[in-house]
């Protein structure tokens, strides 16, 4: 079974309904680190040499984060700026991350039709998600298309749940989890 890497990035979990729903549906398993980087560093100070380890010791890198001013929150940036470093994660002799998966979690308050060309945003959703792919190329990682949860704002309990359940399937997907069936 392949080992992932949880990363969750929000600076205002407690009052996230979709993230806490994902969260929760992710299941206890040893192959499953969870890290909650504004947990670990709310001042901001990243503890590079950590990180890197985490990096190395999992097959599946995997971060939660909402969508932030079309991006992400700003820990998750520093993350990306401190810990990818020139030499190690890319450019010359970079090759510690060669071929693991990259894959984003996120969540927005928009629906489908705010980000569509005709929606309020004017684009799709994976237009403003290009620097997270450009970032996973240029690390040599395999990018994984993102799990997205949109309209979080306006979604019932129900919803969430049967958001939940489609997300662990594809976490058992990814892992190779056997089905009990």
């Amino acid at each position: 079974m392949k080992k992932l890497l949880h990363i969750l990035v929000h600076p205002s979990y407690e009052k996230s309904r979709a993230n806490k729903v994902l969260l929760n549906h992710i299941p206890n398993l040893e192959c499953i680190t969870r890290h909650d980087l504004y947990e670990l560093y709310p001042t901001f100070d990243i503890d590079v040499k950590r990180e890197k380890e985490l990096l190395l010791s999992h097959e599946i890198i995997m971060i939660q984060h909402p969508l932030y001013w079309y991006s992400c929150p700003p820990l998750f940036k520093q993350w990306i700026d401190s810990v990818l470093e020139h030499g190690w994660a890319y450019g010359a002799g970079g090759t510690a991350l060669v071929g693991k998966i990259w894959m984003q979690v996120l969540t927005t308050g928009g629906d489908e039709v705010a980000y569509s060309k005709d929606g309020f945003h004017k684009h799709e959703l994976q237009d403003f998600l290009l620097p997270f792919k450009r970032t996973a190329e240029l690390c040599h990682m395999s990018y994984h298309e993102p799990f997205t949860l949109k309209g979080t704002f306006k979604l019932q309990e129900s919803d969430l749940e049967k958001e939940g359940n489609r997300f662990s399937e594809l976490l058992e997907q990814l892992l190779e989890v056997p089905s009990h069936g």
